[in-house]
């Protein structure tokens, strides 16, 4: 078996054949696959699909994977089928991702229908795994109804998260100044919804006062243990997503890509001997970062649509 977990026996076909299925071991080892160095090889074997996926972000401590174990419980008594990406900060010695994730959705595991991964950073910036866009697009063609992504909580850098999430909750909780805090680290700039989790806790309407001053954004109240307020935040996450728009996808896009295009130039094997030759005055920063990335003619005319879409396609 090779180090990703796809050879032996079965094919990625079969594998992509068995989690559709219903098999979350095989699914699971499809998204060990494309974490790897045969991402492409699994993804070329996917037809495009489209899948729900909602972004749950915060402050350490919040209570985002309790809130998420909730969320997951209103979706499966709808009958949806659920995947979960808890995407950690990668350790700095073996690269995994923390399980702790895992533990708090213990009441999950053994339901076929839920899918639980811990997906590890791997230093690529923005508070995601770059792995991410291509396990979306893997769970989409598996049949998954929704993705639940939860990011690692570290301030400014959870902006990605919103380049793939719709909507994008930021769960917060009672405490002097707590909101205030979040506007600083960049947290209430992602936001389409913020919760204020372990609202029976002293200071809960004050942090709500607060975040009312800094952002016109929803606002709900939670106590994630034990399932108070989730039904309204279900109801708002279903609410925003359908009042999604294309130009709001486009944006969304957009983002991703320049992100995974800025993580691809980061580890691009000349940065360190164009940065050399800028610092020692050889070169100017500008060609250098021409020779970095250069401008690609005809790139218009490679993404452009074949074809004129049908008029009702446009009016969707």
């Amino acid at each position: 078996m090779s180090g990703d977990g796809i050879a032996g026996a079965r094919s990625p076909a079969d594998l992509i054949a068995a989690a559709r299925a219903g098999s979350v071991r095989a699914a699971g080892r499809l998204l060990t696959a494309i974490e790897g160095s045969r991402r492409d090889e699994v993804l070329r074997l996917l037809e495009p699909a489209t899948i729900r996926v909602v972004g749950l972000t915060g402050p350490p401590g919040a209570g985002k994977s309790t809130t998420i174990a909730a969320v997951v419980s209103a979706y499966r008594s709808q009958g949806l089928r659920v995947a979960v990406l808890a995407v950690d900060p990668s350790s700095p010695y073996s690269g995994g991702a923390l399980l702790g994730d895992r533990i708090r959705m213990a009441a999950h595991i053994d339901d076929p229908q839920v899918l639980i991964r811990s997906m590890a950073t791997r230093g690529h910036l923005g508070g995601l795994s770059a792995a991410v866009p291509a396990a979306i697009r893997l769970l989409a063609a598996l049949a998954y109804d929704l993705v639940v992504i939860e990011s690692v909580g570290v301030g400014q850098s959870e902006i990605e998260i919103a380049a793939v999430a719709d909507p994008t909750v930021v769960v917060l909780t009672p405490g002097a100044g707590d909101a205030v805090q979040a506007a600083k680290a960049g947290l209430l700039e992602v936001a389409d919804l913020l919760v204020v989790n372990k609202a029976d806790r002293a200071g809960a309407d004050r942090t709500v006062r607060e975040l009312r001053a800094e952002s016109d954004v929803p606002i709900l109240t939670a106590v994630a243990a034990d399932g108070t307020g989730i039904p309204e935040l279900v109801a708002a996450i279903d609410a925003h997503h359908r009042a999604d728009t294309v130009a709001r996808r486009a944006a969304r896009a957009r983002t991703q890509i320049l992100s995974l295009a800025y993580s691809r130039l980061r580890a691009h094997p000349e940065l360190d001997a164009l940065a050399g030759a800028v610092a020692a005055g050889r070169c100017d920063p500008y060609t250098a970062a021409e020779l970095l990335a250069p401008r690609v003619g005809g790139l218009s005319a490679a993404v452009a649509p074949s074809a004129d879409p049908p008029a009702d396609a446009v009016r969707r």
